[in-house]
């Protein structure tokens, strides 16, 4: 049974212990927002929330006017801070601007959040934050609500859609008639090909009978030096 055991030793000595703690506690008010070890964070905790709550004692005395005479800010309390926060600017942070945000709560000023473990030797990794500087959205929300959220999102995108699909099917109209209209004109321009060598075929054709005509003499046309010949012969005779 673990007696007497409270805390972790976190592999250090008590002075290297203490002075990790004020260092984190330091950085802490300084930041409002720090990323460590998950076993850390846990220390840390409480150990940042017993000086908040010094921090507020003191403000709340000086407001009811409970300090000594001759004395405006709680200068007890500022000292026995100031042995862990040695760092005069966070000091004066946490009792001028952390102490006043916290006035009216009842503890629980931090929050350690998980982060998953550390790349390299595995180490389950948090984030320590103080809650008045966190987020504008505090708290969990509900499934319902974020239902209903996606559905009014997704509602007016609806519209767009159909006129989307409206464009497209005008576009692929007009792309079937352009499409045809090439088509057409593809096959006059190929008929056009067609009758062009057919004229020129039969042009040539015409040409070379023209020709071979003119060239082969016919029988009743005889050449005029054979006549010559033949009536010499008669007359000889």
């Amino acid at each position: 049974m673990r007696h007497l055991r409270k805390g972790r030793k976190l592999n250090r000595t008590s002075a290297h212990r203490k002075a990790l703690m004020r260092n984190l506690a330091t950085s802490l008010f300084e930041h409002k927002k720090i990323e460590t070890t998950e076993a850390k964070a846990k220390e840390l905790r409480s150990f940042a929330e017993r000086l908040i709550t010094k921090a507020k004692n003191a403000l709340a005395k000086e407001k009811q006017g409970l300090l000594p005479d001759g004395q405006t800010i709680d200068i007890h309390n500022r000292r026995r801070v100031a042995r862990d926060i040695q760092n005069k600017a966070v000091l004066q942070e946490l009792f001028d601007a952390i102490a006043p945000v916290v006035e009216d709560r009842a503890g629980g000023y931090t929050r350690v959040i998980k982060t998953g473990f550390r790349r390299g030797d595995s180490g389950r990794t948090a984030i320590i934050e103080l809650v008045d500087w966190a987020a504008p959205v505090d708290g969990a929300t509900s499934i319902k609500s974020k239902r209903k959220r996606k559905k009014q999102a997704k509602k007016p995108d609806a519209k767009p859609v159909v006129e989307e699909q409206e464009e497209l099917t005008s576009e692929e109209v007009t792309v079937e008639e352009i499409t045809e209209d090439a088509i057409e004109e593809t096959t006059e321009d190929a008929v056009v090909v067609e009758e062009a060598p057919l004229a020129e075929e039969e042009q040539e054709s015409a040409e070379a009978t023209a020709s071979e005509e003119t060239s082969t003499p016919t029988e009743d046309q005889a050449p005029a030096g054979e006549d010559d010949k033949a009536d010499d012969k008669a007359k000889e005779s």
